[in-house]
């Protein structure tokens, strides 16, 4: 039989059109190294992660959830996603070796979208905290989690991004957010994230809706911060002033009289009675263009440095007032 389209050799086609052996050994084993570090990953932290099960009763109408956690502590306790147990009645927690447990919620905190739940069960498996400041852009990292009901899913991909900030649901940005490109989907939330050595790095939170392999990650460095306030009192302490604000473009003739280097300033449009601004004579109109000499130039920058703030301890908020340029001593109080 005549085969159609037959490409007739050449000299130059005589090449052989496989590569030698010892390179193709090589992209092998680059292969296996890959693999191995995936298993090796999951063999470690796999029974570590939970699927968390929720149930909300509001008036008549009763809802249930699913979501995804990590065993922080072999006493039972679980870091999970604010988002997954928030408001929940009623939550349960199952294992991977199919045991299933009611558990308690232990402490909330949305600002950062990251809570704590509690099973009673004695010597559970928990897995490692890393650092997520030590990661890089293009670093593996692979994601644990049970999305759409499916238990114990695993994907893997790369860190894309650092340093992203997402906004949570009470408007306090979380900063330093993860980006990855690991397929999450609903379920996932609460899921570790985690690098080649089985450290958890992130707490797997959100994905883009209208995009494809961008997924975010609350990263651990800020879950250590957070949960041992948790486990003490059941919520994260942030500092307040007791006034509201708005970003506002700074007048260049004004910024130029009064050596500022704002572009924008945080102009005060509200002052509560009784509070921390009002007893140091805060004013609205105010703006205030620094916190104990840190440039402010949103109310979000205002956040940033209440977040850490020792309650109780006395900061310096530079405002213009009118034409004048004065220092104001205020001692925050505790958020309500």
């Amino acid at each position: 039989m005549t085969r159609l389209y037959e490409p007739l050799a050449t000299e130059h086609d005589q090449a052989p059109t496989t590569r030698p052996p010892s390179e193709a050994r090589h992209d092998g084993d680059l292969l296996d190294a890959y693999s191995e570090a995936v298993v090796s990953v999951v063999d470690a932290v796999g029974p570590s992660v939970v699927s968390v099960r929720t149930h909300a009763h509001s008036g008549r109408r009763a809802g249930a959830g699913a979501g995804s956690g990590v065993i922080i502590a072999s006493d039972g306790y679980v870091l999970t996603n604010s988002h997954v147990v928030h408001g929940a009645r009623e939550l349960e927690v199952s294992l991977t070796d199919g045991r299933r447990f009611p558990a308690t919620l232990t402490g909330d905190d949305p600002g950062t979208d990251l809570a704590v739940i509690r099973v009673v069960a004695p010597a559970l498996p928990a897995a490692r905290f890393g650092q997520s400041a030590g990661l890089r852009v293009g670093q593996l990292v692979i994601a644990i989690g049970n999305p759409f009901g499916f238990e114990s899913t695993v994907s893997a991909g790369v860190v894309s991004a650092l340093g992203r900030s997402l906004r949570s649901t009470t408007g306090w940005l979380i900063d330093n957010i993860i980006q990855t490109d690991v397929a999450l989907n609903p379920g996932n939330s609460g899921g570790p994230l985690v690098d080649s050595r089985g450290r958890v790095v992130g707490i797997n939170s959100a994905v883009f809706a209208m995009a494809q392999g961008i997924s975010f990650a609350v990263p651990i460095d800020t879950a250590t911060w957070v949960v041992p306030q948790l486990l003490a009192r059941g919520r994260v302490s942030r500092a307040s002033l007791g006034f509201g604000g708005q970003s506002r473009a700074v007048d260049r003739r004004l910024a130029r009289a009064l050596e500022l280097t704002n572009a924008r300033a945080v102009e005060v449009v509200s002052v509560e009675p009784g509070t921390p601004a009002a007893r140091a004579g805060v004013q609205s109109g105010d703006l205030v263009v620094a916190i104990d000499a840190r440039v402010v130039q949103s109310v979000d920058d205002i956040h940033r440095v209440l977040l850490t703030w020792p309650i109780g301890e006395p900061l310096t908020l530079t405002v213009v007032r009118g034409t004048d340029r004065r220092e104001v001593r205020v001692t925050p109080i505790e958020s309500p």
